[in-house]
Parts: structure tokens; C-alpha cells; sequence
């Protein structure tokens, strides 16, 4: 299994949109960055997801799983890039905030520190621990 960041603006897709959806989940569709749309072919069925609230709030919400792998947008007319299908898996109980993540030295080598504009980036198991532990949630 592997580890990723989805990044979302709550106003236009939040963590209780993506409950919501339910049990189907929801396409993350719109990515229209190549080095993100190769992250999303690189994703595998039952990989889990930090959700990453951004522009507003700045800060990991919840947890998501892939349950479809790479296909293509259908919002993309060029048929180019990518979209998965993601189901809501559970909220944090404390949601960690890019400023506490900033100031933890264990997770520095982050790409959401390092290039803060890519939308889909892999998470090292180190990391994914560290931040479980932040947000004061156990791995079930």
C-alpha cells in the first residue's frame, strides 16, 4: 500500500462532500498538472489518502481510499489527463495544520512543504505515521 495528499478547496469540494458521496466515493477529477496526473497513474486500489483542505483552513481533515484507479477525465475534453475514485474513509480528530507540519524537522522532505502547489503528491510511511500521531489518530 502506498500513501498520497489530495488537496481540495473546501468550497468547492470538502471533506463532508466526500462523506457524502458515501459508500461509491466520489471522482477526483480536474487535475490538470502533468507531474500530478502521473502521481494519480501511479496510485493503486486501496491506497489511502490524506485529505488537504486548501487555500482556506491549510490543513489535513481526513482520510480518503482509492477504489478506482486511473481513467480518464471526463472533464477533460482533451482526454489528457487522469481522474481516480476516492471513498471517505474517516476525519481526523485533531486536523493538522500545513504550519504544524512546517514546524515538525521529521517532515521536511514533504512535497506539500517542498512544491505547496501540486494537488496530488505521494507521502512516505514516515510521514503518514508522524501525522497520524499530530492529529492524535491510530492506524486501524
Amino acid at each position: 500500500m502506498k500513501y498520497w495528499l489530495l488537496k481540495s478547496e473546501p468550497n468547492v469540494w470538502s471533506i463532508d462532500d466526500q462523506k457524502k458521496a458515501g459508500l461509491n466515493g466520489a471522482i477526483w477529477d480536474g487535475v490538470r498538472n502533468y507531474q500530478a496526473a502521473n502521481n494519480i497513474k501511479k496510485m493503486s486500489k486501496g491506497d489511502l489518502c490524506f485529505f488537504y483542505h486548501s487555500n482556506i483552513g491549510k490543513e489535513i481533515v481526513g482520510i480518503v481510499e482509492v477504489i478506482k484507479t486511473a481513467f480518464i477525465d471526463p472533464t477533460d475534453k482533451e482526454k489528457r489527463f487522469v481522474a481516480i475514485q476516492v471513498r471517505f474513509k474517516k476525519a481526523l480528530n485533531k486536523p493538522v495544520s500545513l504550519e504544524n507540519i512546517k514546524k515538525n524537522p521529521n517532515l521536511n522532505n514533504l512535497p506539500l512543504i517542498k512544491q505547496s502547489r501540486l494537488s496530488v503528491m505521494p507521502v512516505d510511511t514516515k510521514s503518514w505515521k508522524i501525522i497520524l500521531k499530530m492529529s492524535n489518530i491510530n492506524k486501524k
